[in-house]
């Protein structure tokens, strides 16, 4: 009766979280074991020219590698854009942070006027304050190409689930587990690499 009682309590609290389950950049607090165990963090081999460090995104089979020595890499399961929302390209880190804030592009609220009631007014425009029930989850790791802001992210989700799948508005989610352990390894200037979604 007691498990019972658990299990009716986090299926409450997942359908809280799912009301955040925007179709743009989105997370909070997950547990791996949500994670459809093919997308789970695992050292691999790999075969790639780019030079330890570098983060490899492959959005067709819905991998993130980090790239070790010796032919090895980090291997994540990550959630990309659905269709129409890709982005591909080389960009750097510029900056990371821990449980930051998010703001919706204005493109995005006109997409999704529902969420308009819970943005406030931050002190960069409008969005959502840090924490557990940020879209951006645990951490954030800001993706430019020079000067110039991609407005894409790689960060964290309360939608373990999604892990696998093509939902964002472009953004590449993680669980925040794995965002918080690949934001400790990469370094601010790290090289990027999203490879095309689609075979074209």
């Amino acid at each position: 009766m007691t498990a019972l009682s658990r299990r009716a309590l986090i299926t409450g609290v997942s359908a809280i979280g799912v009301t955040w389950g925007l179709a743009g950049c989105v997370g909070t607090p997950t547990s791996l074991t949500e994670v459809d165990p093919a997308y789970r963090r695992k050292d691999v081999r790999y075969a790639t020219r780019e030079a330890p460090g570098t983060i490899v995104v492959d959005p067709l089979e819905h991998y993130l590698y980090f790239v070790q020595e010796g032919g090895r890499a980090l291997r994540y399961g990550v959630g990309v854009g659905a269709a129409g929302f890709g982005w591909s390209g080389v960009a750097t880190v510029r900056s990371k942070q821990e449980w930051p804030n998010w703001y919706p592009t204005e493109e995005f609220l006109e997409r999704r006027p529902e969420i308009k009631p819970a943005m406030n007014k931050l002190q960069s425009g409008v969005g959502k304050l840090a924490g557990p029930d940020n879209p951006l989850g645990a951490r954030a790791l800001y993706l430019w190409q020079g000067n110039k802001d991609t407005l894409y992210r790689i960060h964290g989700t309360n939608e373990p689930w999604t892990i696998g799948k093509n939902v964002s508005a472009g953004c590449i989610r993680m669980t925040n587990k794995d965002i918080i352990d690949l934001y400790d390894r990469t370094p601010i200037g790290a090289k990027v690499v999203v490879r095309p979604s689609s075979a074209d």
